[in-house]
């Protein structure tokens, strides 16, 4: 009787041993490009988060058809809580809504929210020196001149691009987006003179706005040390632009341990002040929201996107 308790409590051990999370280091799909605001805030992130788990958060890129693939990579991984997302809005919710079939998941029903850790405004800017001093006058500007004034934005599916369908719905002007590989190569697109405008997270934006080589005309909502540059809504408009939003997703399906123990250091993570004096100064402000509050954003802005769709003829 003896020994097969002893067999009985050993395989016991054995068993919890081999369910215990995390039993290696946590790897997170960043899928975009290194230096990117999702790839910085990410890295800030992880070392926090590695405290609080025990074992390494090592970023991996990932990047491709505005987050998609990596998204993709994640939805398919092995559902132990090892692998995880770390995306911004784009890939949740915008490129499924505009062109669904360009993505191989459901960000509602293939992945499981571990909670939004940050935002940072988009923000519409010109050159210093372009003859608009205003969005009413860029406005003017694009309505006496249809398909002449070109806005770059990172790429196909991106919160900068659908920021302009926005404003040709709203405003009823005609801005060609440009699409880009990032955020960088729009900046050096705009600073080249081969396009006049471009929308993108205000941490691609701030150094340049701030130095006067760029005025900012637009912006998703007002932000410290940017208060000049108005809303949409502010300035009479029905809607607001679309802002960015990063937040952490796993495999739908993975065990309750491993999502408790990950929402709990994505949340101190989120909360560490380190955290927050680091990515301030590129304008990414640390906003935790709950995976419940998570999933209900991803519904809500999916729906909007689809309705903007929709008015601007991209979809039926």
């Amino acid at each position: 009787m003896r020994l097969l308790s002893l067999i009985f409590g050993c395989l016991f051990s054995c068993a919890v041993v081999a369910q215990a999370f995390p039993n290696g280091p946590i790897t997170v799909i960043v899928p975009l490009a290194p230096g990117d605001a999702a790839d910085i805030s990410s890295r800030a992130m992880g070392e926090e988060m590695s405290k609080q788990l025990g074992v390494p958060v090592l970023a991996v890129n990932r990047p491709g058809a505005g987050g998609a693939v990596g998204a993709a990579a994640v939805a398919q991984a092995k559902k132990d809580g090892q692998t995880i997302l770390f995306a911004q809005n784009s890939a949740l919710t915008i490129r499924a809504a505009l062109d669904p079939q360009s993505v191989s998941y459901d960000a509602q029903k293939d992945l499981v929210p571990l909670g939004i850790t940050s935002r940072t405004p988009s923000v519409l800017v010109v050159r210093s020196d372009a003859p608009y001093k205003s969005f009413a006058e860029l406005v003017d500007y694009a309505k006496k001149n249809p398909g002449k004034l070109h806005v770059g934005h990172p790429g196909a599916g991106s919160v900068g691009e659908l920021c302009i369908l926005l404003i040709n719905v709203l405003a009823g002007v005609e801005l060609v987006p440009v699409p880009h590989t990032g955020a960088a190569p729009a900046v050096i697109a705009l600073r080249g003179g081969h396009i006049e405008g471009v929308v993108l997270a205000l941490g691609a934006l701030g150094s340049h706005i701030k130095a006067g080589t760029m005025r900012g005309l637009l912006s998703s909502n007002r932000a410290p040390d940017y208060s000049d540059i108005p809303t949409l809504k502010e300035l009479g408009y029905s809607e607001e632009l679309f802002g960015v939003w990063f937040s952490y997703l796993a495999p739908a399906g993975i065990p309750e341990d491993a999502r408790k123990a990950l929402v709990g250091a994505i949340e101190s993570a989120v909360k560490a002040p380190g955290v927050a004096a680091r990515l301030a100064p590129i304008g990414i402000l640390q906003s935790y929201a709950a995976p419940d509050a998570q999933s209900a954003e991803i519904r809500d802005e999916f729906r909007r996107v689809r309705e903007l769709a929709k008015k601007a003829g991209l979809t039926k």
